[in-house]
């Protein structure tokens, strides 16, 4: 069946419509060690008619429930894969590889790649795509569902059994963006496995956890666990015209430099942190000395903001990651 047949409406009759972003020329090369292991070499780059082609060939249309934008610039996924300083035998997860644009970098870059991908269309491509290949496995899961922590285990004891060396695995994902903050939630805590994170996310969203602004509405308490959990570096844009179908808004890479437990901030317990930090901010315009009444009497919070350094009239979102974990200190018994 003819691409024009499945995507008749516009923009998709005119491959030079606004829709196609100016792709630069593919600049991946095989050396000659991995050159028999390549999946895919120059001749065959992900662009704008090689996705579609893709698309057409399971009969499908992006779906917009599953937050599908699928990749058109391959020199994107390249340097989405240098901002994650992908080697040989790393082991990566990819969250969502659609056509496998950015799982053919990954694995051409000689990464043993795990994919997670919610549509099962999307999983037979790939595995027809990368069928020659054992560094290559896709499960058909809802990543925010899945126990990720799990599948990962059971692959590093195949490794160890394999005399792998690595010690953590990284995740370099181009995620849907509605499920960004689930995404990360899910992931940050997870320093046991994961020594890196690396996400192509919607630029307010990726401006909002990376620099937030105190005193602001834009600080939130997912800023508290982005830091508590992580370092995270804004790394570069994307602009829109760079997805199939293109998008409302820009989007950028972030990594986040995943914490050991051992320096995560001095808390006695995280749960009982992050829950006295939730029941701040859900009272967010009141002071603290009222939203954590739940936890001890005002009096109380008032002399832990003093012995904290900060005045009794003191609002969530004029306190510090490490203010928190003071006030927290101060006020909470486990």
């Amino acid at each position: 069946m003819a691409i024009s047949l499945l995507f008749p409406n516009p923009p998709l009759t005119n491959p030079h419509s606004r829709y196609k972003p100016t792709l630069p020329a593919y600049s991946s090369t095989c050396g000659a060690k991995k050159r028999a292991a390549c999946i895919v070499c120059a001749k065959s780059q992900d662009d704008y008619h090689a996705t579609l082609k893709a698309l057409n060939s399971k009969g499908r249309f992006p779906r917009k429930s599953l937050g599908q934008h699928y990749m058109l610039n391959s020199e994107i996924n390249e340097q989405l894969v240098g901002a994650a300083n992908i080697k040989e035998g790393d082991l990566v997860l990819e969250i969502g590889p659609g056509t496998g644009s950015l799982t053919n970098v990954l694995l051409n870059a000689g990464a043993t790649v795990l994919a997670i991908e919610k549509d099962p269309h999307m999983v037979g491509l790939v595995t027809e795509r990368f069928a020659s290949t054992e560094r290559f496995k896709v499960l058909q899961e809802d990543f925010v569902k899945c126990h990720i922590h799990s599948h990962m285990l059971s692959l590093f004891e195949n490794r160890k059994s394999s005399n792998a060396n690595s010690a953590y695995a990284k995740v370099v994902a181009n995620i849907p963006f509605n499920i960004s903050t689930d995404v990360v939630k899910q992931l940050l805590p997870m320093g046991d496995i994961f020594s890196e994170v690396v996400l192509l996310l919607q630029e307010e969203t990726a401006m909002r956890l990376v620099k937030p602004s105190l005193r602001t509405s834009e600080y939130r308490p997912i800023n508290i666990f982005v830091n508590f959990y992580s370092e995270p570096e804004y790394k570069f844009k994307v602009p829109r015209t760079s997805f199939f179908p293109q998008p409302n808004v820009d989007a950028a890479v972030v990594t986040f430099k995943l914490k050991q437990a051992i320096d995560y901030p001095s808390v006695t317990s995280p749960k009982s942190f992050f829950s006295m930090v939730n029941s701040a901010f859900n009272g967010k315009r009141k002071m603290l000395r009222k939203s954590l009444q739940h936890i001890c009497t005002s009096l109380v919070i008032e002399e832990a903001l003093g012995d904290v350094g900060l005045p009794a009239t003191s609002r969530p979102e004029e306190l510090t990651l490490d203010d928190f974990v003071r006030l927290h200190n101060l006020i909470v018994e486990v």
